[in-house]
């Protein structure tokens, strides 16, 4: 019989399976915006990820770059950032007289200046805080720095504060010039410091050379000599037309350094400097010394604006001593007038007058148309050009000798023995005898004069005949009459005697020339006539040697006006005339007691050989004077 089965009870398996009720599900915009969000952020993530990549790989780039391909060059820039270079200054070269005497030499010298920020923190570092004992420094750093340079560089106090307190600034000039041991007081009283034992020394003062130049005889040969400018580089005489070889070459230090100083074991490359050269000169500075004063002396009595005197060996052409008034100190040329910083000796150009003579004679007996005695009747006037020339003194018709033209310095007279000579024959004679070029002594802005040309006109030879119509310089001047009395030669004039370099090796100078103009036999002739110059008044004689000379007095040309203003006074004196040793020649510019230059200069000539030749060891004459007649019946 079937049973009856109810309903069949579930089993544990098929009551898990069942499905849990159902939760409330969330909005589907919701879900849309959630999807979107998380979208947005992974693409910034990768974004920035690219970013980051090309960062890294431009950082990568730039690495291999630097390290790489470009490192030398990056390596050398930053080395060059490094390095410093200092110039290492010559020493300037020394000038001295013929016997060793300096006129121009360097003394050491500091340029003084300060590191402000350096003085106001005391040489603090400042990559770190300072201590309380290093503030304390700081603080009173300032005013005992000033204090020190007031003590040994003079000035105001409050101009160095002034300078400390300057913003923005490593560097600071405070005084040129320093002498090197006043500036080795400066940086020992600096080093002693905050309380005097050199435990705390000031810090931010240096010194760097500034040599000095110094001229120890001041005024003597200043005119030769010149003067450097506040640069140190030669402004007038020698300093200046020598300053090419008296500076030197500067070297130079090149080395590591950084913010707070040399770099330890780094880079150091130094190439020193070459001194200039030194030059000895042919001039003897105590007879310069002498005839300054003598000129000076001369000048004041005459009342002349300038004068200038020349003493040249006669056998050689060294100028011996070269003197100019007004002259000025080579130590302080500041102080005079700008007209009087040349070489009047060289520069001015002036019509020499009647000691033009004794080259005009020169000539004319070379060419053997003179002598001493030959005779000529001068009248009181002689026709030339469109008017006529007299003589400085009034006279009638006279009988002079040749010897007494130059005696009486007869313009007329002289004008009557050149007319024997043709134009182009004078003017070569001249220009033998240095005139119209310049002489080459070396002197800054020699005049080369001038003398006319061969075609000159009748009456220009007349006048050249007896110093007017052509100029020259002193130099020059005496140089000529040096040739005409020492036997006929011409020494080129020399004032540079040898020149040495910084090592001591000796440099070579041009030879000066020399050429024959006349022969001795007439060079002995003019000579005899200059004597008669002396023996015509025994007032012009010293004592103890037969001196031999020739008086100037030309109207000045005046520039200003182009026309005549004024005299030029000269004289040239030779000694012995036995056999001559010394040229000495004095012009006195526009004087004012009188023109003659038989009296206004003629004294300071002998004034001059009478110290001169006992000096150079010249011994006394021991034979007579020629006894030349100057006239006849």
């Amino acid at each position: 019989m079937t049973q009856r089965r109810g309903p069949a009870k579930p089993t544990s398996r098929s009551a898990s399976a069942r499905p849990a009720p159902r939760k409330a599900s969330a909005p589907r915009r919701y879900r849309k915006s959630v999807r979107l969000a998380v979208g947005r952020t992974t693409v910034r993530i990768r974004v920035f990820l690219v970013v980051v990549m090309l960062v890294l790989a431009v950082g990568a780039g730039r690495a291999v770059q630097l390290q790489g391909i470009d490192s030398q060059a990056y390596a050398a820039q930053a080395a060059d950032k490094t390095k410093s270079t200092r110039t290492l200054p010559a020493t300037r070269g020394s000038i001295t007289d013929r016997n060793g005497v300096v006129l121009a030499t360097t003394e050491p010298a500091m340029i003084v200046s300060i590191d402000p920020d350096m003085v106001r923190t005391n040489g603090a570092d400042k990559r770190y805080a300072m201590s309380e004992r290093k503030q304390e420094e700081a603080a009173a750093a300032p005013e005992a720095v000033a204090d020190l340079l007031v003590k040994h560089l003079g000035g105001r106090k409050q101009d160095y504060l002034d300078a400390i307190a300057t913003e923005n600034s490593r560097y600071k000039v405070i005084a040129r010039k320093v002498p090197a041991a006043t500036f080795t007081a400066l940086k020992a009283d600096l080093q002693l410091g905050m309380d005097g034992d050199g435990s705390r020394p000031w810090y931010g003062v240096f010194g760097d050379s500034d040599p000095i130049r110094v001229y120890p005889n001041r005024t003597v040969a200043s005119n030769i000599v010149g003067f450097v400018n506040g640069e140190g580089v030669g402004a007038s005489g020698l300093e200046y037309a020598l300053d090419d070889d008296l500076e030197g070459t500067a070297g130079s230090m090149i080395y590591d350094s950084s913010t707070y100083g040399t770099i330890p074991l780094g880079t150091s490359i130094s190439e020193p400097a070459v001194d200039g050269a030194s030059y000895e000169l042919t001039i003897d500075s105590d007879l310069q010394w002498m005839v300054e004063q003598f000129l000076a002396e001369g000048m004041d009595q005459a009342g002349a604006k300038t004068g200038m005197a020349v003493v040249m060996n006669a056998k050689t052409g060294e100028v011996l001593a070269l003197a100019n008034g007004p002259s000025f100190d080579s130590s302080n040329p500041g102080s005079a007038d700008a007209e009087d910083l040349g070489n009047r000796a060289v520069t001015q150009a002036y019509e020499p007058g009647s000691v033009e003579k004794v080259l005009t004679m020169a000539a004319l007996a070379d060419q053997g148309l003179v002598t001493p005695t030959t005779k000529v009747v001068v009248p009181a006037r002689i026709a030339s050009g469109d008017g006529y020339v007299r003589d400085s003194f009034e006279h009638g018709t006279i009988n002079l000798t040749a010897a007494g033209i130059i005696a009486q310095s007869s313009n007329i007279g002289t004008i009557q023995l050149s007319r024997q000579m043709d134009k182009v024959t004078l003017a070569g004679y001249l220009k033998k005898f240095g005139l119209g070029t310049r002489s080459g002594i070396g002197l800054p802005g020699e005049t080369s004069g001038s003398v006319p040309a061969d075609d000159m006109a009748d009456y220009t030879r007349d006048q050249i005949s007896f110093g007017q119509g052509l100029s020259v310089n002193a130099v020059q001047m005496t140089a000529a009459v040096a040739a005409v009395v020492n036997g006929g030669v011409y020494h080129q004039p020399t004032i540079i005697a040898s020149a040495t370099a910084a090592d001591g090796t000796e440099i070579a100078l041009d030879e000066p020339t020399e050429r024959r103009v006349i022969s001795e036999e007439a060079s002995s002739m003019v000579l005899e006539m200059m004597e008669s110059v002396v023996t015509l008044n025994e007032n012009r004689s010293i004592p103890g040697y037969r001196t031999a000379g020739k008086s100037g007095t030309a109207q000045r040309f005046d520039s200003d006006c182009m026309c005549y203003n004024g005299f030029t006074s000269s004289y040239v004196g030779v000694a012995p005339v036995e056999d001559p040793q010394l040229v000495v020649y004095v012009v006195l510019d526009q004087p004012t007691n009188g023109n003659l230059g038989s009296r206004l200069a003629l004294p300071v000539v002998n004034n001059i050989l009478k110290m001169a030749l006992p000096r150079y060891n010249v011994a006394p004459s021991t034979t007579d004077p020629y006894d030349t007649p100057l006239t006849f019946d």
